[in-house]
């Protein structure tokens, strides 16, 4: 009897800890609570359309200059989402007064949004579209699902007592801003396919985040402001489940054949580095032509013979590859008229290797440096120094770098030049200090003596 106690009690424990772990309902609004404050989102206040418009503004220069931090800057700052949330709101709990007063809000904030940045666009003398408005134009099925796990982080972190960083997150995340200003670009420069594009993305983004707001609602048990008899219900679901689908099938597709672009130029690069890899000849061009579907070549060096072009022609199948055809441009030698085609091709190639490789080195000096000054606080080891060193002023000291390592710098003034000994102990201690192997000093000695010495400096190195 006690065993089954104990055991009850355990159990009741552990269900008691994974309620309370996943209990959406802890720490959330009264729901007159959380209906003022959907609310006061349906009222249009002057102050959030300047605010709106201010942010119009920074997003479109940022697609404009191309800069990341800027677009999420002006997305931090807008005020777009409380009005999808509430429109979500009122549809689960049937207030159609409310979802008016949120639609007319939210399409207002449209329009001027649209009408701001399509006046920037119009103004502004870049006209050129960046990587950041194209990245707009062609939503994806990740998209969708970006726009409903957003929605549904932006509808809980909406109905917390306690204030916190979510909506700001899901504002950045689902990405409301940049398409308007995108579709604001595409009516500066009439060009239709970046209307759409974007304009479709926002309609996803919109659509889903109010949709996982009309779930969230319901998940919550907010109560309806008034009954609907099953047969509207029923409609009512009808039509939000058309619209569901009518919006998300483009994006399956244009996610479909992103997937298939990536695949297909994996496969394509796959082929041609395990197959044209050959003694005495190198391949030095490639393309590929995906409308006619074929794949040409380019090498120097000793011709391939038919039977092994017709080989690596087989070999298309092995790699998924079997709708292309191969096209095989061969020059036996350098000379004649292909020679400077060749040769450039091959300076081409040798460019974009050693661009790659002195990329992949600076990267890694880059994070190398900033573990460093993460490790290496030198203005405390200069005051360091400072209370050590007496005889020093102007004390400065920085991290270094050369092709053999890095090392610590130290440049101050001293009264009179140090000795061999000083110097010694000055760069024992920098080394000590600093964890590095290497230092050096650069020691001036005070302009009224400069003038009566033939060298008011003197440097040291000393490597361990």
């Amino acid at each position: 009897m006690l065993m089954d106690l104990e055991t009850n009690r355990k159990t009741h424990s552990i269900k008691n800890y994974f309620h309370s772990l996943l209990d959406i309902r802890s720490n959330m609004l009264s729901y007159d609570e959380l209906h003022d404050m959907m609310e006061e989102n349906t009222i249009i206040h002057g102050a959030n359309m300047w605010i709106l418009m201010m942010a119009i503004l920074i997003a479109s220069i940022g697609l404009n200059v191309n800069s990341t931090a800027v677009i999420i800057g002006a997305m931090l700052i807008s005020p777009l989402m409380s009005g999808i949330l509430t429109m979500g709101y009122s549809i689960a709990i049937h207030d159609l007064a409310m979802l008016r007063q949120a639609a007319t809000r939210f399409g207002t904030q449209v329009l001027i949004s649209l009408i701001t940045s399509s006046l920037y666009f119009t103004l502004s003398p870049l006209t050129t579209a960046t990587s950041e408005m194209i990245a707009r134009t062609s939503p994806t099925l990740w998209d969708v699902l970006i726009a409903l796990f957003g929605g549904i982080a932006g509808s809980i972190g909406n109905t917390r007592q306690k204030t916190s960083n979510v909506i700001p997150g899901v504002a950045i995340a689902t990405a409301l801003m940049p398409p308007l200003c995108t579709v604001g670009y595409g009516i500066a420069t009439r060009q239709l396919s970046f209307i759409l594009g974007a304009f479709y993305l926002f309609t996803i983004n919109t659509l889903f985040i109010a949709l996982s707001a009309f779930f969230v609602t319901k998940l919550l048990g907010v109560p309806c402001l008034k009954e609907v008899n099953e047969k509207r219900q029923k409609r009512i679901n009808r039509i939000v489940t058309l619209l569901i689908i009518i919006t998300i099938i483009p994006s399956i597709l244009f996610g479909a054949h992103t997937v298939y672009l990536s695949v297909l130029n994996r496969n394509i690069a796959n082929y041609l580095d395990s197959e044209f890899v050959f003694a005495d000849a190198q391949l030095v061009q490639s393309e590929t032509d995906n409308q006619d579907k074929v794949i040409s070549v380019s090498l120097v060096g000793t011709p391939l013979s038919d039977e092994r072009i017709a080989e690596l022609e087989d070999k298309l199948t092995e790699y998924d590859l079997s709708e292309y055809s191969l096209r095989v441009t061969q020059n036996k030698s350098l000379e004649g008229e292909n020679s400077d085609k060749i040769t450039i091709a091959l300076q081409e190639n040798t460019i974009r290797d050693l661009q790659e490789q002195l990329e992949a080195e600076q990267a890694k000096t880059n994070e190398l440096e900033n573990q460093l000054e993460d490790q290496i606080d030198c203005e405390a080891l200069a005051e360091k120094i400072s209370k050590v060193f007496t005889d020093l002023s102007d004390i400065s000291c920085g991290l270094m770098s050369e092709k053999d390592g890095h090392y610590i710098l130290l440049a101050a003034t001293a009264t009179e030049p140090l000795t061999a000994a000083e110097e010694q102990t000055l760069h024992n201690y920098l080394e000590t200090e600093s964890g590095l192997a290497n230092s050096q000093l650069q020691i001036r000695l005070p302009e009224t003596e400069s003038s009566e010495t033939e060298s008011s400096e003197t440097e040291s190195t000393q490597e361990d």
